[in-house]
C-alpha cells in the first residue's frame, strides 16, 4: 500500500499531492526523489530531466496501484517541486 496524504477539494473529489526533493550529486547529476513512495526516484542530467523521470515513474506507481485496487473513485493527482 502507498503512502501518501488525500484531501477532498470543494467539491468533494480527492486530491493527491506529491513533493518532490531534489539533490544534486557529486558527479554532477541531479536526483529526484519522492519520499512518500519507497523507491520512486530517479537521476537527470539536469534538474528537468530529473523531474521528468520522477514525475513518469510515480505515475507507473499509482497506476500500478489503481489497478490492483480497483479503485471506481478518480483521483486529481498534483505533483509539486519544492525549490
Amino acid at each position: 500500500m502507498l503512502d501518501y496524504d488525500i484531501s477532498e477539494n470543494l467539491r468533494g473529489e480527492g486530491r493527491v499531492r506529491f513533493e518532490i526533493e531534489l539533490d544534486r550529486e557529486e558527479d554532477g547529476r541531479w536526483i529526484a526523489e519522492i519520499s512518500s513512495l519507497p523507491g520512486v526516484l530517479a537521476y537527470g542530467e539536469n534538474k528537468q530531466e530529473a523531474i521528468a523521470k520522477v514525475k513518469a515513474l510515480t505515475l507507473r506507481v499509482l497506476a500500478d496501484e489503481v489497478e490492483k485496487e480497483k479503485q471506481d473513485m478518480p483521483l486529481d493527482i498534483s505533483i509539486a517541486c519544492s525549490p
